[in-house]
């Protein structure tokens, strides 16, 4: 009978080395425009498995992005702002992150623009002064959105709320977020429409600019309502639009993106949908 014997490595030959699987990335949530609507707000984050029935976080280590614009046209920005402090404060004790991003109305309100700002949100407020004292540069909302960005790269994809141009990325991530007010028009990151509104062959040449320039794959960006209520992949998912109406101002459509190993999702309350990925 014959017998097959392992051969073993002598002292003195070179081992080969281990291969080790990559680690899984961590899963990334992205939940676009709130406007101020705190029960719409606490839907969308509990569709997405991030909060609890109670409002507390649930994510573990999961990194949520909320896009900006907390703030106007519904009646409980207070609420809303006071939820995403408050996660931001409870993530890192599972493991887990928040990111809350700038908008255009979270700047609007920073200088004293309140043209959208309902009734009933002053009244949160108490009233028109103390709201104005909240959101002073001393204030708890004016100094804790002041400390927010306009812009994260996460596992090379943008988050922003409107989108950045490759003027914009040229400047590079810290230039970008240390923008101010006056430095803010219609092309910037928290206005700009171009990538869901402009001819899709136009909008992904200037795409491909920018991710180049800031050394990623894709962008999501809120800011541009989808009125059908579903997430925008344009470019081959190279850019998706996540402001789908989440507020009842806009219908309460709830939906959020979840990205898994590189893999992009659409949540609905329905179920899951496959996006494209680059």
């Amino acid at each position: 009978m014959l017998l097959l014997i392992p051969l073993l490595a002598c002292k003195g030959d070179a081992a080969e080395p281990a291969v080790e699987a990559a680690p899984p990335s961590r899963r990334i949530v992205a939940v676009g425009d709130l406007h101020g609507d705190l029960e719409a707000a606490l839907a969308v984050l509990q569709l997405a498995g991030v909060v609890d029935a109670e409002g507390a976080w649930s994510g573990g280590d999961a990194l949520l992005v909320q896009t900006g614009d907390t703030t106007d046209r519904g009646p409980r920005s207070k609420g809303v702002m006071d939820l995403v402090m408050r996660l931001e404060a409870e993530a890192p004790k599972a493991g887990g992150e928040v990111i809350a991003l700038r908008g255009n109305h979270e700047v609007m309100n920073l200088v004293g623009d309140w043209r959208y700002v309902s009734p009933e949100d002053v009244d949160e407020f108490g009233g028109m002064e103390p709201r104005k004292a909240a959101f002073s540069p001393d204030g708890v909302y004016g100094e804790w959105l002041a400390s927010l960005d306009y812009v994260a790269v996460v596992d090379r994809i943008v988050f922003v709320h409107g989108g950045v141009t490759p003027e914009f990325a040229a400047m590079g991530l810290d230039a970008l977020n240390a923008l101010g007010p006056d430095q803010l028009g219609e092309s910037s990151p928290i206005w700009y429409r171009g990538y869901l509104q402009d001819p899709e062959p136009e909008a992904c040449k200037v795409l491909s600019e920018a991710l180049v320039a800031l050394a990623a794959e894709r962008m999501v960006v809120g800011h541009t309502t989808q009125r059908s209520g579903e997430i925008a992949s344009r470019c081959k998912g190279r850019i998706l639009g996540i402001d789908v109406g989440i507020s009842a101002h806009y219908g309460r459509n709830l939906a959020a993106v979840e990205f898994v190993d590189g893999d992009a999702r659409a949540l609905y309350p329905t179920a899951p949908v496959d996006l494209p990925d680059p």
